[in-house]
């Protein structure tokens, strides 16, 4: 791996606070641009006012639920609403951070800090000082990404330009140059770094809270578990207590498929208790968003689900009391125990167990569980289906959970075998 490739800033996104050790300090106020301000500000209320009024509508549904369409309404609506709020909330986080925002340079012996933010919360970027490359004062061009700055410093680390400040001087830059090497006691290097020449994290830098290593430097390449891996045997096992509930405790159709359903239901809990992992302070943004358009997704398709095989082709004309509903996942608990403790042994054995989450982005983990889920409950709907048109219902019940199975076993082996593969990148 190229030396440019090991010297990475360390992220931190959290409170400001002062380094340990730290001999210097110089605050640059973000370059106030008015016209986009006012751009934003006006985009920011027009997604606001339909969540106020949404939200009004949330709390006129939850006010008393009647029936399980109106149960669905309100969970719909506030799912709705979750996912669109995170538009005028991260609007509105930009839109502060025009108004207020500021960048800090913090120096200690060997690192330097740079944040970006508000005066009580940034992101938060280290970076070695021995690995700091030409710093200078940039002229960016009209309409680039970097033009609302007007002329400002930037360095090189490793294969990044790392920019900062905002209208400044070259003498600004020569000033704040000399106090960076006296604060930080290394001269800033010129010209290509030779070969070798930086590329180790002092300890300062390794000591970062918080800080994840690269997954491909430091993991040791792990064979992809088999079909005998313990999370695939508890998978297989709680899937046979559904086949044991259709064989002997006659479940019909409806009863497998809503189970299936809160299977899905279970996958999307654990999947945000892994963006949690995974994002860690991108997860406040990441996780509403997940849960928003998933728990959309999911009430709907119960609604759907219900109409069709539990009441049958009469169901959308009709009302279900929620009491039904209730006593219809009551009778189903002993499976719905099971299932869940498999996903949860999967999520601890697996995800954290074998650090499944090193290398993981958040947007690899919010499309994860889609895939398994439409593909497994398209083959439930078609097979339910089929037997509403062919009237003997247990061969073909017994025939779709067989199927689905071997489905959730492909699909947990395809996710455990992306988890483990090695990193090429050169």
């Amino acid at each position: 791996m190229a030396d440019a490739q090991r010297n990475r800033p360390r992220f931190r996104l959290g409170l400001e606070r002062h380094l340990q050790g730290e001999r210097f300090q110089q605050v640059f106020p973000l370059r106030r641009h008015w016209p986009a301000i006012l751009f934003l500000l006006v985009f920011d209320v027009i997604f606001l006012l339909p969540a106020i009024g949404t939200g009004r509508e949330a709390l006129q549904l939850w006010g008393a639920p009647e029936d399980l369409f109106s149960l669905v309404a309100a969970l719909f609506t506030t799912f709705w609403l979750l996912g669109w709020s995170m538009a005028p909330l991260v609007m509105t986080a930009i839109l502060l951070a025009m108004l207020f925002g500021r960048e800090v340079v913090r120096v200690r012996p060997g690192l330097v800090q740079i944040s970006l933010g508000l005066p009580l919360f940034s992101l938060q970027a280290q970076y070695e000082a021995a690995a700091i490359r030409n710093l200078r004062l940039e002229h960016p061009a009209a309409k680039s990404g970097t033009s609302w700055r007007g002329s400002h410093a930037a360095f090189a680390y490793g294969n990044q330009s790392v920019e900062f400040g905002s209208a400044l001087a070259q003498r600004d830059v020569d000033l704040i140059r000399g106090r960076i090497e006296a604060a930080a006691g290394v001269r800033l290097g010129q010209g290509e770094a030779a070969p070798g020449e930086g590329a180790g994290l002092s300890a300062a830098a390794s000591t970062w809270p918080g800080a994840a290593t690269v997954a491909g430097d430091k993991r040791a390449v792990e064979r992809a578990p088999g079909w005998q891996s313990p999370s695939v045997l508890a998978l297989v096992a709680a899937n046979l207590v559904v086949l044991a509930g259709a064989l002997f405790y006659q479940w019909d159709l409806g009863r497998v498929l809503v189970l299936y359903w809160a299977e899905s239901a279970i996958i999307g809990f654990f999947n945000l208790c892994k963006i949690g992992v995974v994002g860690r302070w991108a997860a406040l943004l990441a996780g509403p968003f997940f849960a928003g358009h998933f728990g959309g997704f999911m009430a709907a398709h119960f609604l759907f689900l219900h109409a069709f095989f539990v009441q049958g082709p009469s169901g959308f004309s009709g009302s279900t009391d929620l009491q039904e509903v209730a006593a219809l996942f009551a009778g189903l608990w002993p499976a719905l125990l099971v299932l869940f403790c498999s996903h949860a042994f999967s999520f601890f054995y697996n995800f954290l167990g074998r650090k499944e989450y090193e290398g993981r982005t958040v947007g690899q983990q919010m499309h994860e569980p889609y895939s398994r889920i439409v593909f497994m409950h398209l083959v439930l709907i078609f097979g339910g289906a089929l037997v509403m048109v062919l009237g003997d219902a247990t061969p073909v019940l017994l025939a779709i959970i067989c199927v689905k199975i071997a489905v959730d076993v492909r699909a947990h082996l395809r996710q455990r075998a992306a988890a483990t593969t090695p990193d090429h990148t050169p």
